[in-house]
């Protein structure tokens, strides 16, 4: 089944708030094709013209087509915001009735619209109505194991006008625990006409692979899998369309890369913000590396970004050597 054409693969970069930002974003398509999720923008700032709400949004300065994820839960903020996500360069607005966070749940949001579907039609109904641009909702497979309703979610998405939907394959209470359930992947994807990307426990081209057999999906959506690992995404397309796996990534790459996506947190925020966030990138880049656990917890501890840079080089100038004794 064919996406909407503004997408170029098969493959997404999952919205993850606070993570993947411009810097993110750019970084993982630079290493070749895949479709990118902008973070969970919340209407009810974007309304107020809250100035970090509309940096977040505003994807202009990409040259790459960019989905603006949407987060809310009133649907007049939705038709009033959607026209201002247009003009700040979107591609596709997707709306989150998926998230799973407290913050969001308590707003009666994210995951939250699976217990009101009427609200829930109501947003995608009027959202569809204000737009031209491809709409897409991601959503879970229900509240809890008791209150499952992923395929009647989806047709009701379908029936308001949703082009394509993103499942995740757990409920609100399940959070990120446990096994995603692929079977609900192809239960929804055999229930509805329009495309569906399947997200949970991808980690690999591979795994990837398995799950479009598995649910006969049409895409497949990579979150935390690529914390720490932003060419998986462009690598997962390869295999996918061309049948190629990609070596592993060398300590040498891997610490080019890391430090090019610190570069640019640098130039999006600033210096002394760059350095905060790059504490939990550096963790999950040196995942797996020997004496990780002792680098990270002297690297967050550092206040300057000329010693970080330093610790950095020896980090991995050590591991280099191990690795070739």
């Amino acid at each position: 089944m064919m996406l909407p054409p503004h997408l170029s693969s098969k493959v997404f970069l999952a919205p993850m708030a606070g993570i993947t930002d411009q810097p993110l974003r750019q970084l993982t398509r630079s290493f070749g094709s895949c479709n990118i999720v902008s973070e969970m923008v919340a209407v009810n700032a974007v309304s107020r013209r809250n100035p970090k709400t509309y940096r977040i949004a505003d994807v202009r300065a990409e040259n790459y087509p960019v989905t603006v994820q949407l987060v809310g839960n009133e649907p007049e903020l939705f038709v009033q915001v959607v026209p201002l996500i247009e003009e700040l360069g979107a591609a596709g607005i997707d709306i989150n009735m998926g998230c799973p966070v407290k913050k969001i749940v308590n707003n009666r949001s994210g995951s939250y619209l699976m217990t009101d579907i009427a609200r829930a039609a109501s947003i995608i109904t009027q959202v569809r109505n204000t737009t031209r641009l491809p709409l897409s909702i991601k959503f879970r497979k229900g509240w809890d194991c008791n209150h499952i309703n992923a395929v009647e979610f989806a047709k009701m998405c379908e029936d308001c006008g949703a082009d394509y939907l993103t499942l995740h394959g757990r409920t609100k209470t399940e959070m990120y625990s446990g096994t995603a359930d692929w079977d609900i992947i192809g239960e929804v994807k055999a229930a509805i006409k329009i495309p569906l990307i399947g997200n949970g426990d991808i980690t690999s081209p591979q795994t990837a692979r398995q799950m479009l057999d598995y649910t006969q999906a049409d895409g497949v959506m990579i979150g935390r899998a690529a914390l720490g690992r932003p060419w998986l995404i462009a690598q997962t397309h390869k295999f996918l369309e061309h049948g190629i796996l990609s070596q592993p990534m060398s300590i040498e790459l891997i610490k080019t890369t890391m430090l090019r996506h610190i570069r640019a947190l640098s130039d999006y925020y600033g210096e002394k913000t760059a350095l905060q966030l790059a504490r939990k990138y550096v963790c999950w880049y040196c995942k797996g590396m020997r004496d990780a656990c002792r680098f990270r917890e002297k690297f967050v501890r550092i206040a300057d970004m000329s010693q970080a840079l330093v610790e950095i080089d020896r980090f991995f100038d050590y591991n280099r050597e191990e690795a070739l004794s």
